[in-house]
Order: structure tokens, then sequence, then C-alpha cells
């Protein structure tokens, strides 16, 4: 049942009006109304899932929501996250990978910064720090952080930065609120370089925001090795785990079909992105950068 006391997180904000992700409006109403599967699936991660061994799955509702905690604990892994540091999740939707990181060490100064005050209303009703860990969900934008030069040990973005205006100017925010030695931890869709004329074709206004949002799919491997460059990141890590994340597909498609999901761009979308995964045209992977320590 729904919980009566909760603050209702419906309420759009301008930024949220501004981000237009559908995905997120039928989230928050699905958990909103109390909707079990739907809270157990996407109401802690609202993101891929990572299967070591992806012929294994089950597909049920308990399988993916490990499968997403996983994913979760690869990007932190490649974040280098140990226990006493300060650490920046951006784009943190509804706080799933500060909870991840507050349940597994300690000593810890966790902040989540979102653009839509809803995904955070809920973050900081579920999201309760352990031990000694501290805990702040920060309403603000990727390409603008609102810190101070090298305030964190680690900043991550858990597939979300294909949403970000520019990936550029957030690796200089990133750079500059790191301290020397810190890392940037990150997950995303990389198209290979043969797709990229057909990620480029605009689109109009109507279609170019789906069921996922405006997303900017146009990133490849060697922009990102470029990127890294130019902003003076050591590549540390730069991990394809497309294989690991197949089983994602057939739970969304099921879980849709038992919701009676009717967006036909939900269907088209997914369908989309799972047949470029599966023919190695688009891959994700798991990113590490290390900012130098002079």
């Amino acid at each position: 049942m729904p919980n009566k006391n909760r603050t209702p997180l419906l309420k759009k904000s301008a930024n949220a009006a501004q981000v237009k992700l559908p995905y997120i409006d039928y989230l928050l109403a699905s958990l909103e109304a109390g909707d079990e599967v739907v809270e157990k699936s996407f109401g802690r991660h609202n993101h891929w899932g990572y299967w070591e061994n992806p012929g294994s799955a089950a597909l049920t509702t308990a399988d993916f929501k490990q499968a997403a905690e996983n994913l979760t604990k690869e990007i932190c892994k490649a974040g280098h996250i140990e226990d006493g540091l300060k650490v920046l999740d951006v784009g943190c939707g509804f706080g799933g990978t500060v909870a991840h990181i507050n349940e597994h060490f300690t000593g810890m100064e966790l902040t989540g910064l979102n653009i839509d005050e809803r995904q955070l209303q809920r973050a900081r009703e579920t999201v309760i720090p352990l031990a000694d860990n501290s805990i702040q969900f920060e309403q603000g934008d990727a390409c603008a952080l609102p810190f101070p030069d090298q305030s964190f040990d680690v900043v991550l973005a858990v597939e979300c930065i294909f949403h970000f205006p520019d990936r550029k100017q957030f690796f200089k925010e990133a750079y500059r609120v790191l301290k020397p030695g810190g890392f940037l931890a990150l997950s995303d869709f990389v198209p290979e370089t043969v797709l990229l004329p057909f990620a480029r074709i605009k689109l109009p206004e109507r279609l170019s925001v789906g069921f996922y949002g405006k997303c900017n799919l146009q990133f490849a491997a060697e922009h990102y090795r470029r990127l890294a460059a130019q902003i003076r990141f050591n590549v540390q890590l730069e991990r394809d785990i497309t294989r690991n994340t197949l089983p994602t597909y057939a739970y969304i498609r099921q879980l849709g079909q038992q919701k009676n999901v009717s967006s036909i761009f939900a269907v088209v979308e997914t369908a989309a992105i799972e047949l470029l995964s599966r023919l190695r045209l688009i891959r994700y992977y798991i990113y590490a950068f290390q900012k130098p320590l002079r």
C-alpha cells in the first residue's frame, strides 16, 4: 500500500520539467501507487543490471534487483571506493548508489546530486546514514557542480552521463572537484564509430524525447580517450560489460508486458538498444579516470 504520510513525489519542479524523463514519471507514479514489483525492481536503482554469468539469469524480480546492485558494485570497484572517503554521486536518481556505499563502507561522507528534486525527495526519505557515515542529497546541475575545488576523493556517474548537456563540461567539473589522485568512475552506452552518422541524425523535437528522455549516444570510445587527454585525466579502466547487461532487456520486456506499459517509445527504444547491443554496435562500458597527483 502507498505510504499516506509520504510527501507526494509527482509535483514537477522547473528543473524536472526541463529534463523530461517519462520513464522517471512512470516510476514515480508506480511507486506512489505502492507497486511492489516496481518498488523492488527500480525503487532503489533505476539502471541496468549486471550478471557475472548472463546465461544463468533467472529474470525474477529478486534476480534483477540483485543484478542492479551488482552493477553498482562494479562501478564502485572501478572508482576505488574504500572506507573513509568523500564521494559524490552525480545523477544519483533515487539514491541507490549512495545507499550501497552507505551499507558497505564506514567513515564515508556521501553526497548525491540530481537536477530533479522529486528523485532527491525519495532518496532523502529512503537512504538513512549508517554507522559513522554522513549523507546529503542536493539539487544541482552536473555541468555546474555546486561544490568547491578538490572537495571529493571519488566522483561517480552511473548510467546518466548521456542525459547531461555536455560531457566535456561535466569532465571539467569532475576534475575540478576531485582531489589530486581522485577517481571519476562512470557507465555509459558507447556506440561503435560506424554507428555515429546515424546517431547524429536530427529528429523532430516531438521524437527526440522518448520514454528514456533525450539521450546523447554519440560519444564513442575514441572520444572518451581524447576527452580524458584534454582534461588531463589518466584512463585507468575501459571495460566492456555489454554481455553482462543483456538479460536486462528480457526483464524489462517481461515487466512491461506484466504492467501493460503502452508507450510505443518504451517498446521501440528498448528493442532498438537491445538489437544494437547484441550486434555489438552499442556497447555498455564502465570507465575509470584518475586525476594526476600533481
